[in-house]
């Protein structure tokens, strides 16, 4: 029987090359020079920090640009609000999703259902896992899933016949 599984996955080292790209070009550029702008990276979360507002968006700019060079999807970042630390400083957390959330999985589920195409979607884990009897069904599921769900990267992989 035909299946395949939807998941998000993020590239960890192409994760870390490009912070640390990041941070080369921020301790290079002229408007940080003095300020104690820099990214840090533990496990699948970033810190962002920087002096004040303008700053930290300026950090969040750079890293999106690396990050899309080395062709991370952005939208799998998410950004939590500032918090400010020590005098004017700021930082920003901001978390790497990997895996297919379970309110997102259970909507994937949901859509699959109402679709009314001959195949099924069961939740493994952090993936979804769509069987069906025809490739055809599959495919059409595909694009169904891309077409609905676009504020989060999704991948379709382990594709069987």
């Amino acid at each position: 029987m035909p299946s395949f599984d939807i998941v998000s996955d993020v590239d960890q080292v192409e994760v870390r090359n490009a912070v640390d790209q990041a941070n080369k070009e921020i301790g290079n550029r002229f408007d940080f020079k003095g300020s104690d702008a820099r990214i840090e990276l533990a496990d699948k979360a970033l810190t962002l920090f920087a002096d004040d507002e303008f700053k930290l968006k300026q950090v969040s700019d750079v890293l999106t640009g690396k990050l899309a060079k080395r062709s991370v999807d952005v939208r799998s970042l998410k950004y939590a609000d500032p918090e400010k630390i020590s005098g004017n400083k700021l930082k920003q957390p901001v978390t790497v999703r990997t895996g297919v959330e379970q309110d997102l999985a259970k909507r994937i589920q949901k859509l699959v259902k109402d679709s009314k195409l001959k195949v099924q979607a069961s939740i493994q884990g952090d993936a979804v896992r769509v069987s069906g009897a025809k490739r055809d069904d599959l495919q059409a599921v595909i694009a169904l899933v891309r077409k609905s769900v676009a504020d989060y990267p999704l991948q379709y992989t382990n594709f069987r016949d």
